[in-house]
């Protein structure tokens, strides 16, 4: 196991993870401190334990309506299904 430091808004956690996954999660840190930052932009200086709860939650809320408009394969069967349909239907 591995532990690496990432940085959000100037503050350093040490992150444990499995070896040869150090990369991904400095990647996904810069991430979270890019969205804290823009978070700390538009509503302005918070302690850091409101700012982790906030992040959180705007974090979770983008992941489910992420969730909520993503398009499954059978449903992109389905469209393409209906889509020859039509096209047989007006050739």
């Amino acid at each position: 196991m591995s532990v690496v430091s990432v940085s959000i808004v100037n503050r350093h956690y040490p992150m444990g993870c499995e070896d040869g996954q150090e990369g991904r999660l400095v990647e996904l840190g810069h991430l979270i401190d890019a969205r804290a930052r823009q978070i700390l932009e538009k509503i302005g200086p918070l302690q850091e334990n409101a700012l982790l709860a906030t992040l959180c939650i705007v974090l979770m809320d983008e992941i489910q309506n992420k969730q909520q408009t993503s398009i499954s394969e059978s449903d992109l069967h389905e469209i393409l299904a209906r889509i020859r349909e039509i096209k047989h239907k007006i050739s």
